[in-house]
């Protein structure tokens, strides 16, 4: 028998002194006397007091989500609200903050309740509280950091935006550029002056490259005849972009970009040898997404709208951002339309390029 059971068998120590020869220490002690007495208590029959409890956290989460929409403004609530009603699961994370659970989560809300009509409706999706709610509308705003961007000095944005290095003088004297997007099947370019209007905008399948072995001689001779189409200007801006090294089965894709690229760095600097001056430069693929709002999280999304928002301003503004030639504008609608089929990223980049390019690299340096 246990200590708990020889105390509970009589109620009486005194009564069987014998037991407890082996345990003398709890003859003495505040313990045994504490444990027979919770041993042998007779329970109580008087009806518990119940105090009403009063759940006030539907009142604090009503109250939060008001304070949460007062935070941004409206231009940012629609920012906000466009890309957890609109975005893939796959789109959410890219989000750090709403990867795992937590972007099915929002999907599966969305599904089954419709759209986030404000961002206090954000608050009913399993796992999201104010706080984690607040940093996930501010890093949906600022990807990289969550919060506000520190505003760079203009000579690191242009280090950020464009390579190599070129003069500031040498940018606020641009007249024409062609804007070259390359891809495994086709090169696309865009000629615009810096007036933006779109002097030339076509592309060029390339289907042997991605075949075989990558013969140089095979590049050689699609990257010439490529190049002896493009018009002359005073920059040749290529898009910067890769696959990361480390998914070892996109290697063959980064293989072909970065020979390409070096094939039009080699062919367009046509005067490099004698007087040094970089006439092809390489431009950030993801600032050109920021400009133009298409980034989600880190990944781009497509330009398709945007182009074909260009083309119906040129013909319906008299002050259009982007302007196609009356003589040109048809040819143009009908390049567009014949890429409604089939994704043509590489001919819309092209010309979002071109545009970003005078707007962030050349406007952006004239004081």
């Amino acid at each position: 028998m246990n200590v708990i059971g020889l105390l509970s068998a009589g109620g009486k120590v005194s009564a069987t002194p014998g037991r407890w020869r082996c345990f003398p220490f709890l003859l003495e002690s505040s313990l045994f006397q504490t444990l027979r007495n919770s041993c042998c208590r007779k329970k109580t029959t008087a009806p518990k007091k119940i105090i009403p409890h009063v759940d006030f956290s539907h009142e604090n989460t009503k109250e939060s989500g008001k304070a949460l929409d007062k935070l941004f403004s409206s231009e940012q609530q629609a920012s906000i609200l466009h890309v957890l009603n609109t975005a893939s699961n796959k789109e959410l994370e890219a989000f750090r903050l709403l990867r795992g659970r937590k972007s099915i989560n929002i999907v599966e809300h969305r599904e089954k309740f419709g759209p986030f009509q404000n961002l206090e409706s954000l608050m009913n999706v399993p796992l999201f509280r104010y706080k984690t709610t607040l940093k996930v509308c501010k890093s949906i705003l600022s990807p990289e950091t969550g919060g506000k961007k520190k505003k760079l000095p203009e000579n690191q944005l242009l280090r950020k935006l464009i390579k190599p290095e070129v003069g500031r003088e040498r940018l606020k004297a641009v007249n024409s550029i062609v804007s070259i997007v390359s891809g495994t099947r086709r090169i696309a370019w865009a000629h615009l002056d810096r007036k933006l209007a779109v002097l030339d905008w076509q592309q060029n399948e390339c289907c042997q490259l991605m075949k075989g072995t990558y013969p140089s001689s095979v590049y050689l001779e699609e990257i010439s005849s490529v190049i002896s189409k493009m018009p002359k200007a005073d920059f040749y801006v290529l898009e910067k972009t890769g696959p990361s090294v480390q998914n070892s089965s996109l290697f063959p894709v980064l293989l072909h970009f970065h020979i390409v690229e070096a094939m039009l760095y080699a062919l367009l600097n046509k005067t490099f040898a004698q007087d040094g001056q970089h006439q092809v430069l390489s431009m950030n693929r993801n600032a050109v997404g920021k400009h133009f709002e298409l980034m989600i999280g880190d990944t781009r999304t497509s330009g398709k709208e945007i182009v074909k928002q260009l083309l119906s301003e040129s013909v319906l503004k008299e002050e259009p951002r982007v302007f196609f030639p009356p003589d040109k504008i048809v040819r143009y609608r009908q390049l567009f339309s014949s890429t409604e089929q089939y994704r043509a990223e590489e001919l819309y980049d092209s010309l979002l390029q071109a545009v970003a390019f005078y707007e962030l690299a050349v406007f952006n340096t004239e004081s």
